[in-house]
């Protein structure tokens, strides 16, 4: 009986080999994070805030909402039901976003409630 020659590596080892790897640790998240344009807040005129201020006022908790909101260099819109409206502290809570009443740039009722 002829010995079968014994693989040095299983095949399931083999294959990492081949698996790319990066050089240097955290050079793909600091390339991704160049390459992202950092935004600026704009300034928004009187009228526009007069009229966000408006539309704020007429949002009720449950209604179905579109915001679109400046967070961390970003344009952010989301799409939601409110969960909490709160006047002192100038926030409008959709799920798990807290979302500052100040950084609002639009905002348009899909649904009231």
């Amino acid at each position: 009986m002829a010995n079968k020659p014994k693989s040095p590596m299983p095949i399931s080892e083999r294959a990492k080999q081949f698996l790319p790897f990066a050089a240097v640790k955290g050079l793909t998240e600091a390339l991704e994070k160049k390459e992202k344009v950092a935004l600026s807040k704009t300034e928004i005129s009187e009228d526009l805030a007069a009229e966000l201020n408006e539309k704020i006022h007429k949002v009720k908790k449950a209604s179905i909402v579109t915001i679109t909101y400046f967070y961390n260099d970003d344009f952010i819109e989301l799409t939601g039901a409110v969960d909490q409206i709160d006047s002192a502290y100038r926030t409008i809570q959709i799920g798990d976003n807290f979302i500052d009443m100040d950084d609002i740039l639009g905002i348009n009722i899909v649904e009231e409630m």
